[in-house]
């Protein structure tokens, strides 16, 4: 199996344990396909790359298997969006601190590329959004995996959304911003906004305020298959369109569709690496002092 490595801003220790990576890869039968600059960063920091991985250029797709995406859950997101529309499987080994997404640890990668070269995996495929109605300034990746959002500009002012479901008004919001998040994201920015989880196998996104300057509003959750058109008003006269972490400046006034993409993701999950045993052991969901701590849970 040949798997493209992407990665992104890693720190100089990390160094030795990415080349143990690959040389664990290579004595599991697995050909790492490196971006340029891994490989450049390796040598940098002293470290031999193994001898069976091979070097290719940024961002290409031919004749990979899976990406494997080093880093945290940014990095993360920018493997899915580099990876887009080719259906490759993405594989997260967690860099970073959280690691929702890339939920393997370092020090698990010897199971895991053993898991991976045996077969013993799983892929789930994952809802994205599109966006149109934004000209050209997002060109082909214009698809998150967690989210879109709008945001206000300045630090002060707020802006007004205009949300219509389908063909149904839903509201205006007096708020530093909106998110339309999928199931996947339901665990990121919209729930630092007080959004639900959603089970990522749900048709469906959630509708959520940042900061609204109203106490009657809440986080709404909608069938996936109508599009949500947003229209915002800013005193600025321009407001930021965000879709995971890219971002970039519309004029007011322009309309945005945000529509469940006509494709998905394919996220590669090891025995144990369930979205419910990541619940619990990553955001520490249901614990309960009287339950005993939620790694030590029947079944984890």
């Amino acid at each position: 199996m040949r798997i493209g490595v992407h990665g992104r801003s890693m720190t100089s220790s990390l160094a030795p344990q990415v080349a143990d990576l690959l040389k664990r890869m290579d004595a599991h039968g697995l050909v790492p396909l490196l971006d340029e600059d891994i490989t450049a960063w390796l040598k940098s920091n002293g470290q031999e790359v193994a001898a069976g991985a091979l070097t290719r250029t940024a961002g290409r797709l031919k004749d990979i298997d899976m990406v494997m995406s080093l880093g945290g859950d940014g990095t993360f997101l920018d493997s899915v969006a580099m990876v887009g529309r080719a259906g490759i499987p993405v594989l997260g080994i967690n860099l970073g601190r959280l690691g929702f997404l890339s939920n393997i640890a370092l020090e698990s990668t010897d199971m895991a590329m053993e898991s991976i070269a045996k077969g013993r995996f799983t892929l789930e495929e994952r809802s994205l959004l599109q966006v149109d109605g934004a000209g050209q300034a997002l060109g082909e990746r214009n698809f998150a995996l967690n989210e879109v959002s709008l945001h206000k500009r300045d630090s002060s002012s707020m802006i007004t959304v205009h949300a219509t479901v389908g063909d149904q008004f839903l509201n205006t919001y007096w708020a530093d911003g909106l998110i339309v998040a999928t199931p996947t994201g339901s665990t990121a920015y919209s729930l630092s906004c007080g959004g639900p989880l959603l089970d990522p196998r749900c048709d469906a996104l959630v509708i959520t305020p940042i900061a609204p300057h109203n106490l009657n509003v809440r986080p709404f959750v909608v069938p996936d298959r109508y599009p949500i058109r947003l229209v915002a008003e800013a005193r600025g006269g321009k407001y930021l369109l965000n879709l995971d972490s890219r971002s970039i400046t519309l004029e007011a006034s322009t309309e945005i569709t945000v529509a469940r993409a006509p494709f998905t993701v394919q996220l590669v999950h090891l025995e144990g690496h369930d979205f419910m045993s990541t619940l619990r052991n990553k955001l520490i969901w249901g614990l309960d002092v009287r339950s005993g701590p939620p790694l030590m849970r029947p079944n984890d």
